[in-house]
């Protein structure tokens, strides 16, 4: 990596697909290196905040070392982050996972798990499979997403979904088996996404870059 390069912190809090995560970031040049350390998320020019399981658990591990109100000081304080599966969910108020309460509250809503039935029909979860991206109120010129079309696939695996409290943030929608849900948000220097860039092929990895280029990364 070159010197002159941003600090990224990719936050290891015990769960998480980090090392996927950091190999994407190399591929497109992004300084970045994982760390639990909260000196290190608070010096950092930028953060990501993974995930894969649990909001409780991921809630309490990130408490237990410290690094929630490390994490919101800097977001409040204009540090891009970029949130990815349920690092998007943490970012929200709270969740209906049984005895999951409260969440980083960057974007107010709630956290809700998809219903195992659709008068009386079945629907499988957890939702996890290649499925369509499209907008809504934004356009994605000036986005992470600006080299994705419309109805692009990215890779989805989870059972719980983010409902922001408005839909100003709303980057991106995707329907899963006739419920429409928010799969990306995009406010001020907060973006996430519910769907997995870095599993998500050539135009997952476009995500990364952009957004790096877009906050002066690279």
């Amino acid at each position: 990596m070159e010197n002159n390069l941003k600090n990224v912190v990719i936050i290891d809090y015990q769960l998480g697909n980090l090392f996927s995560v950091k190999q994407a970031c190399d591929t497109v040049g992004i300084n970045a290196e994982i760390s639990l350390n909260r000196e290190d998320i608070l010096n950092a020019d930028a953060l990501i905040l993974p995930g894969v399981g649990a909001f409780i658990e991921a809630m309490n591990n990130l408490k237990k070392i410290g690094l929630d109100t490390a994490i919101q000081n800097k977001v409040n304080g204009g540090t891009p982050i970029f949130g990815i599966c349920l690092g998007q969910q943490l970012l929200f108020t709270e969740s209906e996972e049984f005895g999951a309460g409260k969440g980083l509250d960057l974007i107010s809503g709630i956290i809700k798990r998809f219903p195992e039935t659709i008068e009386e029909r079945k629907v499988k979860v957890p939702h996890i499979a290649w499925n369509t991206i499209f907008k809504l109120n934004y356009e994605w010129d000036n986005t992470a997403l600006k080299d994705l079309n419309n109805n692009d696939f990215m890779y989805f695996i989870h059972s719980y979904y983010v409902k922001p409290k408005d839909d100003d943030c709303i980057l991106t929608l995707t329907n899963y088996d006739g419920i429409e849900f928010c799969s990306a948000i995009l406010r001020n220097n907060i973006f996430a996404t519910q769907f997995h860039p870095e599993k998500s092929a050539d135009k997952g990895i476009s995500i990364y870059k952009n957004w790096a280029l877009i906050n002066s990364l690279l």
